[in-house]
């Protein structure tokens, strides 16, 4: 009997049963930093996020007014909210007209300033910070305080309207134009979604312009049929983001109406009121209800968003 070792056992690794030990503990020290790092962000959503909603969900079936303690009502806020309160659809309503109208028109004027500027030579980095500058400063109370000047009785654009024969009474106070005010400064801050078409034009190949151009193709048939095509994921991304943050518009209707929702609560937004009944009327349960039932209502227009996407929006790595 030989008592020479096998090379091959000798070289072979030991199990892996055996080798688990020595890693687990190595791996747990190279998280330990990972989760210190992380410890901030951790704590900003548990306490500024996750556990304000928490309280907000349960203060919505109550009758809290932010001095006593708050009575459990059930779901009477949501009753009187959805079949009591005229007021409630009339903000619904209104807020619907604003995304109606401001959000195609925004991310029209966005695509078209992005194509200018895509095709551009010189000056386009002054153009692009130009143009952005009033998605910066657009949504300060300032801003709305002078776009309401602009567009009140006597304002700039009255007194323009005015020398061409059309007599508004100013924009402001007309109950049928006021929600425009609101919508037209929306949509003057063009610039975040402009800088992400711009973005996305930039990735488009140019060989698919040269082979429609090849095929006869003109610039609106190469817009229909390459541009937004190629575009239509940026496109849905822009949809996305600027309906949820339409539903949300709170600062130009407090500035325009003057914080009460005039004239005749034609710019009463759903914020607005949601501001009224909390911290006005201290009905805190109540915008509660409300701010939940925004919250449910921008998750069911996203999901719809998403679900009909699937019949517009173009992946180039689809078929792959």
């Amino acid at each position: 009997m030989s008592l020479t070792r096998d090379p091959r056992q000798a070289a072979s690794p030991p199990p892996a049963d055996a080798r688990e030990p020595r890693r687990t503990p190595r791996r747990r020290e190279r998280q330990g930093p990972a989760y210190v790092f992380l410890s901030p962000w951790i704590l900003g959503v548990v306490l500024l996020t996750l556990a304000p909603m928490a309280v907000s969900l349960y203060l919505s079936f109550t009758d809290y007014n932010l001095f006593d303690a708050p009575k459990w009502v059930g779901l009477r806020n949501y009753t009187d909210m959805f079949f009591e309160d005229p007021r409630y659809w009339r903000s619904v309503g209104t807020t619907l007209i604003f995304v109606v109208v401001a959000v195609p028109l925004k991310l029209a004027l966005a695509l078209g300033v992005a194509m200018l500027l895509k095709n551009m030579r010189s000056g386009k980095g002054f153009y692009r910070s130009a143009f952005y500058a009033p998605s910066l400063l657009g949504a300060s109370m300032s801003i709305a305080l002078v776009w309401r000047a602009l567009y009140n009785d006597g304002g700039t654009v009255d007194d323009l309207l005015s020398r061409i024969g059309i007599h508004t009474g100013g924009w402001v106070a007309d109950p049928d134009l006021s929600v425009f005010v609101v919508a037209l400064l929306a949509v003057w801050q063009f610039g975040a979604p402009m800088v992400i078409f711009l973005a996305g034009l930039q990735q488009i190949p140019g060989d698919l312009y040269e082979a429609a151009a090849l095929d006869g193709a003109g610039r609106w048939r190469q817009f229909v049929s390459v541009t937004l095509p190629m575009l239509s994921p940026v496109l849905f991304f822009n949809l996305v983001l600027e309906t949820i943050q339409s539903f949300q518009v709170f600062t130009p209707a407090f500035a325009i109406s003057g914080g009460k929702g005039g004239p005749a609560d034609s710019t009463m937004f759903y914020t607005l009121y949601l501001y009224e009944r909390g911290f006005s009327a201290s009905h805190m349960g109540y915008a509660s209800a409300m701010a939940w039932a925004l919250l449910l209502g921008i998750g069911a227009v996203t999901v719809v968003l998403f679900r009909t996407s699937r019949s517009w929006v173009f992946y180039a790595n689809e078929g792959a």
